[in-house]
């Protein structure tokens, strides 16, 4: 399985544009969209306090499936059942086309994800972190057998749904969890796949015959032994037996010695999942760095370990956490992840793997070492692409250098002056032009780049993306500006 794993926590495309990235996700090789819907969820009844003012309709909903399935597309729903449950992104003050649009759920809060909201403080593992449930609570699981009811009941066409169960911070801190812990001389290891194995046993009951991905890092930290169940708890864990060797494996990622050194083990019925490396700095909006890296750390070049793995997803996430900014958007990982898939496809980043990204994209080369393309390409967004580039390589540059190069600005027009809003007319008729200049063509590049933004995403992102990326430099330029005239 070649999923492509769409994060959509805080950046959720719409689906009209999803109608033009589907057929390209196929086109490249992947036969999967891993879906993890967040905030962007149509929840009803009790549960409709979690979505987003913007979230997707039921209609919605079955479009993306109808969308998927004429691509050959299987859709994979992603539901967080352990950690990641912290708050939604704080949307910012609407734009003002977008005045009427609900910023408020119904009881008057901003838009939240589950353990951030009142009514399920009780269920964090520790009390002042959102990040993971209790799993000694009994409404934890109650909670979690409405939310995953909900989304496997709108995709009846999955045969597979993915549980999350990564990065469950703070688990074993919480007094419910040490109380368990003495009483049944267990460990972190063993409290965690005890809440695996019931939200496992509530989805094969429930629902028969869905299959489970989940991803695999907390699993590498537990023993051998505990997987297999030489310890308190039941034996259910069996080793995943390959029925034919596969040009794939999975890249060892941070538990890479681990990796190397012991079989993977997963529960019965579920497979693990591997996925593809994160942006360094959560701020990064222009992360192009998988052109050159994924190809040699994704183990698929170089057969680095020795698990094999089911499914590989490339994780197109707009945000390391609830609580970090956005970095790169969608439109501006499309070359990335048009090489990415080729390399899975070909088992390297080959000739014809670059020749299939180019034909694609409408693109001239592209350089890996350098992780730059060239030409103007036909892909979905290419314009949202070439104008973030724009705003990364010359925004910040040319507005700084106006302010802080030009001697008469320094010299005359400091904030001294402006503060008391004098100056000589004479020398300020030397840099008057050209700042002014300079300010209205970057104003009408932003207006456009707005534009054409808000032909992808909802207004909340494009209001976010902008204020942390292109105001914090164009409002230094805005104020001069202002006080010049």
């Amino acid at each position: 399985m070649r999923l492509v794993h769409l994060d959509l926590k805080g950046a959720a495309p719409q689906v009209s544009y999803l109608e033009q990235v589907f057929p390209l996700l196929s086109q490249l090789g992947a036969n999967g969209v891993l879906i993890e819907y967040e905030d962007m969820f149509p929840f009803k009844g009790e549960l409709e306090i979690l979505r987003s003012p913007y979230a997707y309709s039921e209609e919605d909903i079955e479009r993306i499936q109808q969308l998927a399935e004429q691509h050959k597309l299987e859709v994979v729903p992603l539901v967080q059942t352990f950690g990641h449950v912290e708050v939604e992104a704080p949307s910012p003050a609407p734009h003002p086309r977008a005045q009427g649009l609900p910023w408020t759920l119904p009881d008057g809060s901003s838009p939240q994800f589950i353990l951030k909201h009142q009514k399920y403080q009780h269920l964090r593992e520790v009390e002042r972190f959102p990040n993971s449930f209790n799993p000694h609570v009994p409404d934890t699981l109650a909670l979690l057998k409405s939310i995953l009811s909900q989304v496997v009941e709108k995709h009846r066409r999955s045969t597979w749904i993915h549980i999350g169960a990564d990065e469950v911070f703070h688990l074993g801190e919480g007094m419910d969890s040490k109380n368990w812990m003495s009483h049944n001389k267990g460990d972190v290891g063993t409290m965690y796949l005890k809440h695996i194995k019931e939200v496992l046993g509530f989805l094969t009951a429930q629902f028969w015959g869905l299959r489970v991905l989940m991803w695999d890092d907390m699993l590498r930290k537990i023993s051998v032994g505990a997987l297999r169940g030489e310890g308190p708890g039941t034996a259910w864990w069996h080793l995943c037996q390959a029925p034919q060797p596969h040009p794939l494996r999975a890249h060892p990622g941070r538990h890479g010695a681990q990796c190397q050194q012991e079989p993977m083990l997963c529960p019965g019925g579920t497979w693990v999942s591997g996925k593809c490396e994160e942006p360094r700095a959560p701020s990064c909006c222009w992360h192009q760095r998988p052109l050159a890296a994924v190809p040699a750390e994704s183990g698929i070049a170089k057969h680095v370990s020795p698990v094999w793995c089911l499914s590989l997803s490339l994780s197109l996430s707009h945000r390391y956490d609830h609580y970090s900014v956005l970095w790169e958007l969608l439109p501006v990982s499309i070359p990335s992840l048009a090489i990415c898939l080729q390399t899975l496809v070909n088992g390297g980043f080959t000739e014809e793997a670059k020749r299939k990204v180019l034909d694609v994209l409408g693109l001239e080369s592209v350089q890996l070492e350098q992780s730059t393309c060239e030409g103007r390409g036909v892909f979905p967004g290419v314009e949202v692409y070439h104008m973030v580039e724009q705003v990364n390589g010359h925004l910040k540059e040319s507005i700084l250098k106006a302010l802080e190069e030009e001697s008469a600005i320094k010299g005359w027009f400091s904030p001294y002056h402006r503060k008391r809003q004098f100056g000589n007319p004479r020398n300020m008729e030397s840099f008057g032009s050209k700042v002014l200049k300079l300010h209205e063509d970057w104003e009408s590049f932003v207006r456009e780049l707005r534009a054409q933004l808000e032909r992808i995403y909802f207004p909340d992102t494009v209001e976010e993306w902008l204020e942390e990326n292109v105001n914090p430099y164009l409002d230094q330029l805005r104020d001069l500006v202002r006080d010049y005239r």
